[in-house]
């Protein structure tokens, strides 16, 4: 059993992406991933699928368009999709303000990411 504390993007370990976004990982467990991240307007990740990691995207702020082989979804502040395991997808800031999410995973996502 882990020992119980607080964290958040002042103490969790941080990480940059794509050169301007940001991530700060919350949970680190074998069942479980939790990441917050933060994208500047205009950035998106690469289009990715994983195999076995079941994701749900949660906004926390802003506006996020995610583009997946289901469709093209924007997602509004305290609103979230899920993104189940083996569906290509993307996320996206198309709009003019930073967006910050969550990204609850059902595993390490990065172990079975493949990009598309």
């Amino acid at each position: 059993m882990t020992e119980t504390s607080s964290i958040g993007k002042d103490n969790a370990p941080a990480f940059t992406w794509r050169e301007v976004c940001l991530g700060w990982t919350l949970v680190d467990q074998p069942s479980l991933h939790v990441i917050e991240e933060r994208m500047p307007p205009g950035t998106f990740e690469l289009r990715h699928v994983h195999t076995s990691t079941h994701q749900f995207y949660f906004v926390l702020e802003g506006r996020a368009t995610v583009v997946s082989d289901a469709g093209r979804f924007e997602v509004a502040a305290m609103h979230g999709i899920e993104i189940p395991p083996r569906l290509e997808h993307q996320m996206r800031n198309e709009s003019d303000t930073d967006l910050e999410f969550l990204v609850i995973s059902t595993r390490r996502p990065r172990e079975d990411r493949r990009n598309v």
